[in-house]
């Protein structure tokens, strides 16, 4: 806590009145309100020139106020603007808020500090009316560009009964159709060159390299590609605004289909946020049957990416041998939990049920075939000259730009940052786990692919290791807001089975406050920063994704690379659409 003081105390110091207030959060990250116009100074003084810097913009969202009643000790705001930094030397998360008051609000760009902050302010925008003033282009990201309103404003409707019935008419159509037409000169592109006419061509929506609905215009000089415009959107299912009509608990099954590779690892996420609000202690078996999914769940993961991976650069045959890999962790992972890709199975306080008779056989034997398979993989692709021809030297940062753009994962690995949450800050018991966090330092996409094959092996390590030493005991809380609550007694007194049946139809009411929690996911840092108002549903809930961010970097890595280069540089971003567009 003596950290957190002096890092407030600090930026007192430096910055005087503009440093407004501190405020206490259930996740005791030290988190203070600067003043609006001084936002950008701070920034720039943490990222450059405080000692132990803080070089990673993790996130950057908004809260809007308006309807909020708990709120003691916070300056008045309409809106507030959350900037959310991570130091690597001090270990250490710091939350900035600037409180901005009127119908639609201004605040400074500060994309000129942090380049990544560019789609994250596009997505405030989008989402809340919040203008950044100074942004390069601020415009719609999620949703289409002719959509009215701002969704995660508290008077926007969240049904389809809310609103009229949709009508497609002939004209309307037109004008949608019109809207997607693409003008370079809007993203500041030249149609040709002193010596050259350039091409504008669209890689998908619907194309088998994107790996879903995702938009990729390309500015070519015959097959070179001089800059291109991620477009995404396609995949936004308003997550966000559906945790806000959803209990705690009935929003478990939502958060599946956020990286819908990894399964319940987005539960883990999301409740460990939930339990850190609620002071929820989670018993030791729990701890570690979580571990034991998460685990086999980046392996189910990072095998979906391998073999796709693989198949984007012409190796047929790898898809369907890693599937059928996947398939037997499937397989294991539905005689658990009894669901397959989204068990929804992880609960407030820990699981659904207890481990089934004899679930420890069928894993013991899948630790004892993968290793050998994944040595047979190797041998076939990495050492394989065409696919390093496609993947080295291609799609290359270095650990100073990928911190720049927010990398986490694989992807910040891959250049020599050793940083995995698992090992930094060990959550749920991973400090009692032997692991080692694979490293490469080319920061290419053979380097990512490396590093994730290495991660396959690690995590085996941990599954094997959470079969040897799994506890007896709970695998839930014996707290009342776990969900559903221990019914050992519902059936002998009707005012426990009052309180059961409220509990699981109404869903528990999670104290007022603020929490965030990180984990380290399959394809990079994945968070959730959660807001009560005392209620059974959250105020705010906001899923950071490491796909969107990751994602933003595509121009920066891709200018100068080939057509085919291209789909290599997707292939080992290793990303999820819904990731990106929640």
């Amino acid at each position: 806590m003596a950290e957190d003081l002096t890092i407030a105390q600090t930026l007192r110091e430096r910055f005087g009145a503009g440093i407004a207030a501190e405020q206490a959060t259930r996740d005791d990250f030290p988190t203070i309100w600067v003043a609006g116009d001084q936002i950008k100074d701070v920034l720039r003084y943490l990222k450059e020139q405080v000692t132990q810097p803080y070089p990673l913009l993790y996130d950057l969202t908004a809260i809007d106020e308006r309807s909020r009643t708990n709120r003691a000790g916070q300056p008045a705001s309409d809106f507030t603007v959350v900037y959310h930094l991570l130091s690597f030397d001090r270990n250490q998360d710091l939350r900035l808020k600037v409180a901005l008051e009127g119908e639609y609000p201004s605040t400074p760009s500060v994309t000129d500090v942090f380049p990544s902050a560019n789609w994250y302010e596009r997505e405030v925008w989008d989402m809340f009316g919040v203008k950044f003033d100074g942004h390069p282009n601020l415009r719609r990201i999620l949703m289409p560009p002719t959509w009215k309103g701002h969704p995660l404003r508290k008077e926007h409707p969240a049904r389809a009964t809310e609103i009229e019935p949709y009508q497609l008419s002939e004209v309307k159509q037109l004008a949608e159709l019109e809207a997607l037409r693409f003008d370079p000169e809007d993203w500041g592109m030249k149609r040709s060159s002193d010596d050259a006419e350039f091409m504008f061509l669209n890689l998908g929506p619907q194309h088998p390299g994107t790996h879903g609905l995702l938009r990729v215009i390309l500015q070519l000089n015959g097959e070179e590609v001089v800059d291109l415009v991620p477009e995404i959107g396609y995949h936004h299912r308003g997550a966000e605004k559906m945790a806000e009509r959803q209990s705690w608990h009935s929003f478990i099954p939502y958060t599946d289909r956020i990286d819908y590779l990894s399964g319940v690892m987005n539960n883990f996420a999301y409740l460990q946020a939930v339990e850190r609000l609620a002071g929820i202690t989670v018993p030791d078996r729990a701890k570690v049957i979580r571990i034991m999914l998460s685990e086999i769940f980046r392996i189910i993961s990072h095998l979906v990416w391998y073999g796709t991976f693989a198949q984007d650069l012409g190796a047929m045959s790898a898809v369907f041998y890693m599937f059928n890999d996947r398939e037997r962790l499937l397989s294991i992972v539905e005689s658990i939990t009894g669901g397959r890709m989204h068990p929804s199975w992880f609960r407030i306080g820990g699981v659904a049920h207890d481990l089934p008779r004899g679930w420890d056989r069928r894993i013991r034997d899948f630790v004892a075939h993968f290793p050998a398979r994944i040595t047979e993989f190797h041998n076939v692709l990495m050492k394989n000259r065409i696919f390093k021809g496609r993947t080295q030297g291609i799609g290359v940062y270095d650990a100073k730009t990928a911190i720049e753009w927010g990398v986490t994962g694989a992807g910040l690995r891959a250049t020599g940052v050793n940083w995995d949450f698992r090992k930094k800050r060990p959550y749920s018991g991973y400090d009692q786990f032997e692991f080692d966090i694979p490293l490469a330092h080319n920061g290419d996409c053979y380097d990512r692919a490396l590093v994730r094959i290495e991660e396959m092996r690690q995590s085996l390590r941990i599954i094997e290791q959470c079969v040897k030493v799994m506890p007896e005991g709970p695998y839930k809380s014996d707290h009342p807001l776990t969900t559903p609550p221990v019914k050992a007694r519902t059936m002998h007194d009707i005012e426990t089975l009052i309180d059961h049946f409220l509990s699981v139809s109404w869903g528990p009411v999670i104290p007022a406050g603020e929490a965030f929690f990180n984990i380290e996911g399959a394809k990079g840092a994945n968070g959730y920063y959660l807001i009560s108002d005392g209620n059974t549903m959250s105020y705010r809930s906001r899923i950071r994704t490491p796909s969107f961010t990751h994602m933003q970097m595509l121009p920066l890595i891709s200018r100068g690379a080939l057509v085919p280069d291209l789909l290599a540089i997707l292939g080992a971003l290793d990303f999820v659409l819904a990731d990106i567009d929640r």
